[in-house]
């Protein structure tokens, strides 16, 4: 088993910044694909990024590139998200998910509770 604690998260003004962290323990592998998702209120849950073990390649959403950045560091078992230029229709919960070395799209095996993005224009 692997548990995802995701941290970072909070009210931040558009054109500001957060960084979220994920922290992975149990029984980690430094080559699993780490990502971010986000749901808002009434929308489904919908990918944001990820990134491969090795740190390449990454991946982004079309709504998000440019903007954010997702790094990892796997000496610690933590993923990142940088998220710059926020957006009041970048709020909401984010959760950080765990999977093998596969394809990035498909089921994630783990996931984290989420951490609430709060963007006011």
């Amino acid at each position: 088993q692997v548990q995802l604690v995701e941290s970072g998260g909070g009210s931040v003004q558009a054109g500001g910044s957060l960084r979220l962290s994920c922290v992975a323990s149990g029984r980690t592998d430094s080559t699993y694909i780490m990502a971010w998702f986000r749901q808002a209120p009434g929308k489904e849950r919908e990918f944001v990024a990820a990134i491969r073990g090795s740190g390449v390649p990454t991946y982004y959403s079309d709504s998000v590139k440019g903007r954010f950045t997702i790094s990892r560091d796997n000496a610690n078992n933590t993923a990142f998200l940088q998220m710059n230029s926020l957006k009041p229709e970048d709020s909401a919960v984010y959760y950080c998910a765990y999977k093998p070395p596969k394809s990035i799209y498909g089921p994630y095996d783990y996931w984290g509770q989420g951490t609430q993005v709060t963007v006011s224009s």
